[in-house]
């Protein structure tokens, strides 16, 4: 895609099966635990977006060995650990990466400068450095530890550690610093959140020890590293992306007459609270030929045309298995009869972007009334009366893909176009995200 926008018209049903990119999270992970291990790490299905080959980039700049074999097939010849980079690392648009880089460079005695896009440079990282700097690593950076940055690792002390917020990729950077500190690590989470690194420091030969502790009535969980671990190559089958795989289903949900299948999408249960809403909500969506692949569930889901959904209260706490998802639940929410409610949702407003702000400020040009609040908002549906959608904004993305994506969705089913103004991010997550709709029936074009 070039630099100009992106439009989406409504057209005719959609229709087809296709297979979600590789899940980003497991993308990541693999490259990340790859480079630490020592021997070879085979990574099927990988993700080829921006981010994730940012990744794959900085991997190299600590040391590794990192060779495309063929489409979605690499391998990473590790060395069991992480030398100094000679330059800077631009993690690019990544802030997944470049959490769990920093966590596991912080095990080692070296230091490395980190930066990234435009977007990445904004976002504070300050709730990944405060572990890391109790447990003794060092950084220089901008104001709340805004990219560039400097950080300084190696002797760090082992940590007991109560995440503040629900997020995977504190609890991540945590235990990845955790596999070099004296006495290990423990992290302790008021809510659960995904699991993958979890499982994927077990596939490469960790001891990783979880359990569940009740603490004043409600269940916490504790999840502890033990000290002396040794990570070894293994094989990795990276499974589709839930998050990826939201998009053209809820457009089969929103588009009169369609029926579309995605194969294969990872169906663990702290990545699907989006399915579950939607199925709450009376969407007809089906998951059928649920099969385990490198120790994750995944399988196929149908999404077909549901002009019945209702709007619905969406749990706080479900938050963690869908916080990446509630922009295109949004989309959802509008074609719905009634109000949806989103709260519990803070941690929105640090991701790419405040995707708050964003989503209410893109449903909003194309005629949806949303109420915003500091923690959350709620969509006001239109299908009572059977008024549809009206469409025609022009939504300004601020270099954020899952925004881009998810108005892109909403133009297929609305009376007008919809566009948005920067579709070159898009490739960060979902490259092919534009051929696929096509694919399927879906009208975009350069705007």
């Amino acid at each position: 895609m070039t630099a100009a926008g992106l439009k989406s018209t409504p057209g005719g049903p959609l229709r087809g099966t296709v297979r979600a990119p590789g899940d980003k999270s497991i993308s990541h992970r693999s490259m990340i635990l790859g480079a630490l291990a020592s021997g070879t790490t085979t990574v099927e299905g990988l993700l080829e977006g921006a981010d994730v080959l940012a990744t794959a980039q900085a991997m190299r700049s600590f040391g590794a060995r990192v060779e495309q074999e063929g489409p979605g097939r690499w391998r990473i010849e590790g060395q069991g650990g992480f030398v100094e980079p000679s330059d800077v690392v631009d993690c690019g648009n990544a802030g997944t990466g470049v959490r769990l880089i920093m966590g596991a460079a912080a095990g080692f005695p070296l230091c490395v400068t980190f930066t990234g896009d435009g977007s990445l440079r904004g976002r504070p990282m300050g709730r990944v450095l405060d572990p890391l700097a109790r447990m003794g690593a060092t950084w220089l950076g901008r104001d709340k530890g805004r990219l560039p940055l400097t950080l300084k690792g190696g002797n760090l002390r082992g940590l007991s550690y109560k995440l503040p917020m629900a997020s995977a990729q504190v609890k991540s950077a945590v235990l990845l610093a955790g596999l070099h500190a004296e006495g290990g690590v423990e992290v302790i989470e008021p809510e659960a959140t995904r699991d993958h690194t979890e499982r994927m420091l077990r596939a490469f030969g960790a001891e990783v020890i979880v359990e569940d502790k009740t603490h004043g009535g409600k269940v916490v969980r504790h999840i502890r590293l033990p000290a002396g671990q040794k990570l070894a190559g293994t094989h990795v089958a990276v499974p589709g992306d839930p998050s990826s795989a939201a998009f053209p289903l809820v457009a089969g949900l929103i588009v009169p007459g369609s029926e579309v299948t995605v194969e294969g999408v990872m169906l663990n249960v702290l990545r699907t609270g989006l399915f579950t809403t939607l199925q709450e909500m009376g969407a007809d969506l089906t998951i059928s030929n649920v099969r385990e692949s490198s120790g994750e569930q995944v399988g196929d889901i149908t999404a077909r045309h549901s002009p019945g959904m209702k709007g619905v209260v969406v749990p706080p706490e479900r938050a963690p298995a869908m916080i990446d998802e509630y922009p295109i639940l949004a989309v959802a929410a509008a074609f719905a009869e009634g109000s949806t409610v989103m709260r519990g949702i803070g941690e929105m407003r640090v991701k790419e972007s405040d995707r708050i702000a964003l989503t209410a400020a893109g449903l909003k040009a194309c005629g949806v009334t949303v109420e915003e609040e500091p923690e959350g908002m709620t969509v006001i549906g239109t299908a009572r009366g059977n008024h549809p959608v009206r469409g025609g904004g022009l939504v300004h993305t601020h270099g954020d893909h899952r925004i881009a994506m998810s108005h892109l969705i909403l133009g297929m089913a609305a009376q007008q176009p919809v566009e948005i103004d920067e579709p070159g991010m898009i490739a960060t997550s979902f490259p092919g995200f534009a051929d696929m709709m096509r694919g399927l029936g879906g009208d975009l074009v350069e705007a």
